[in-house]
């Protein structure tokens, strides 16, 4: 799973040194696609339940599960979270980032900022005993105390022979009942989706796009988390390949 999802780390980066204004969010899904193949592995998302890309490109209020297009090019300001996926030797990684094209907004920096350090928060919260529930009260206090909301339709998930396996891991903390608790072993796709205003959400047209309620920025960060003796491991770290 650790060479699975460095795979998706090395896409995610050739993808931060990638975006720029002017180029289309279809040819970053095939330049993620070129890269994955040339590793050996095979996307993860195109064709799963019918998605007709191999990446996942949400511009400024898409939340997730934007789909690639020829016609959509970047523009300075723009926010665009990219999410990746592989198949690899029999298991699965997944990862994603959302990427300032450009200068942004300081209020959208500040979302960016402050989603990615729910995630580390969350990872924190990845040691044997736990609960999912303390993964998901690291997210949801942070996030709130900063003023933005958490999606809640959407949440991450256990990973490893299957794209998507249990347990759920949601942003904020459910009131029914226990959550599971963490054991050696398991791997947590855990994945802030982090609103500008409303959690609310929607899913457009094409059954696929999901956007903000009120058309605010959204922002969503992943990393796929093995539960150890040692504490938290982040598979798709991408800390081995270079940035800028």
């Amino acid at each position: 799973m650790h060479e699975a999802n460095q795979i998706v780390a090395e896409v995610l980066c050739m993808l931060l040194n990638t975006v720029t204004p002017g180029i289309s969010t279809y040819e970053l899904d095939q330049m993620a696609e070129g890269l994955c193949r040339k590793r050996n592995s095979t996307p993860a998302f195109k064709g799963y339940h019918g998605f007709p890309a191999s990446l996942c490109v949400s511009l400024n209020e898409e939340v997730v599960h934007g789909i690639p297009s020829r016609r959509r090019k970047l523009k300075k300001g723009d926010i665009l979270s990219v999410d990746f996926g592989v198949y690899y030797k029999g298991f699965y990684g997944d990862s994603a980032v959302t990427i300032p094209v450009g200068k942004i907004k300081n209020e959208t920096h500040k979302l960016l900022r402050a989603t990615h350090q729910s995630l580390e928060l969350a990872i924190e919260q990845v040691i044997i005993g736990n609960r999912v529930s303390d993964i998901s009260k690291a997210v949801q206090v942070y996030v709130e105390s900063k003023g933005y909301s958490v999606v809640r339709q959407f949440v991450g998930h256990g990973i490893g022979n299957s794209l998507h396996e249990g347990p759920e891991i949601p942003n904020y903390v459910q009131k029914n009942g226990q959550s599971p608790r963490l054991i050696e072993g398991m791997v947590l796709a855990i994945e802030p989706m982090v609103n500008l205003g409303t959690h609310k959400v929607k899913v457009l047209g094409d059954g696929w796009t999901v956007v903000t309620a009120d058309k605010k920025p959204s922002a969503h960060f992943e990393h796929s988390v093995a539960v150890t003796a040692d504490g938290p491991l982040v598979l798709s770290s991408r800390d081995n390949f270079s940035v800028g």
